[in-house]
């Protein structure tokens, strides 16, 4: 099979691979798209923490963002499976430990990363291997676009589930990223009053076409009360303006990641009475949002730009826009092309 593999910074190839075999267990899936993400991109720089903590290395193949069709079943995988079309999960724990048994496989720590950590391969290739209890089906109101968009969906629907917000509420996420987006998308879902802060760029100003109650720069912000704030960015300096902006008693949900450490004063968190939050991986979120893409109440499709063959992966990463690309923040993979 044809598969993107990273094999240092900046450095990769499409090669030909010996097809995955499927285990005891286990599915394969051809896949037919792959969304490409901040973190791939961190590895393509080098800058992943993982990289230097040892939990990955090069070669690597990416790919985490996903669906297909399963056309392989192991030994003990229901049959039923042949043929579903599917997404699935990017935290495969170990199964056995007291977090696994515990519905906190995200956090085991002896989990696999799909094409991020403990060198599991991920879906940027034409066939991936996972465990058959990692799936999620995807009904056919889900099509490829919203398949692939369902694990960022997750990490913004637990994002926006921890703010615990509802109708009447007054939400603002930082960050108009494809995690900032759909999080702003499940907050109004839910009947929040959302406005958004980006940076004076492309991101933000495709935000403001989405219909959300504000997208403003940091200058620009108004004065209103928050009931509660989601950092979706990259930028150090957010996490202690988030616990600055919402509101006494309330809560901040931290779903971003910035490059260096970013510090918050918990003298701030205590005496307002903020609970914080933090978000790693979609896992508890993929149901619901399936669920929700499935119903029409949060479509992402529009966050997509453009879809490309795998010879261009590296490219993406790079930062190249194809020509006529949309303005949305997200760019898709077939691997099929």
């Amino acid at each position: 099979m044809r598969a993107f593999v990273l094999t240092g910074p900046r450095e990769y190839a499409v090669l030909d691979l010996p097809a995955p075999v499927v285990r005891a267990g286990e599915v394969v899936v051809d896949i037919e798209r792959v969304g490409v993400c901040g973190t791939d991109v961190e590895f393509f720089t080098g800058e992943m923490s993982y990289l230097h903590t040892g939990h990955a290395a090069y070669p690597i193949q990416l790919g985490h963002e996903w669906c297909g069709t399963v056309t392989e079943v192991g030994a003990g995988v229901d049959p039923g499976w042949l043929g579903r079309r599917s997404t699935g999960d990017t935290m495969l724990g170990c199964g056995d430990c007291d977090r696994c048994r515990s519905g906190r496989h995200h956090v085991c720590a002896a989990r696999f990363e799909l094409g991020i950590r403990g060198g599991w391969p991920g879906a940027l290739a034409e066939r991936l291997r996972i465990p058959a209890r990692y799936l999620h089906p995807l009904p056919d109101q889900v099509d490829a676009t919203a398949g692939a968009l369902v694990e960022p969906g997750g990490n913004a629907l637990r994002a926006v589930r921890a703010a615990q917000v509802g109708p009447g509420d007054r939400v603002l996420v930082l960050g108009p990223g494809t995690i900032g987006l759909l999080a702003a998308q499940f907050a109004r879902a839910a009947g929040a009053q959302v406005h958004l802060v980006g940076l004076p760029d492309r991101s933000l100003a495709f935000a403001a076409t989405l219909g959300f109650a504000g997208a403003w720069t940091a200058d620009e912000l108004p004065e209103l009360a928050w009931d509660a704030v989601i950092d979706a960015s990259n930028a150090p300096s957010l996490p202690a303006r988030a616990l600055e902006l919402v509101e006494p008693g309330k809560r901040v949900v931290y779903v971003g990641l910035s490059g260096t450490p970013s510090l918050v004063d918990t003298r701030e968190l205590v005496l307002n009475d903020v609970t914080s939050v933090g978000i790693l991986g979609a896992s508890a979120g993929l149901a619901g949002t399936i669920e929700q893409y499935a119903s029409g109440a949060v479509d992402p499709r529009p966050l997509v730009a453009a879809t490309v063959g795998l010879k261009h992966a590296g490219e993406i990463l790079a930062g190249w826009r194809p020509d006529g690309a949309g303005s949305g923040p997200k760019i898709h993979i077939d691997p099929r092309i």
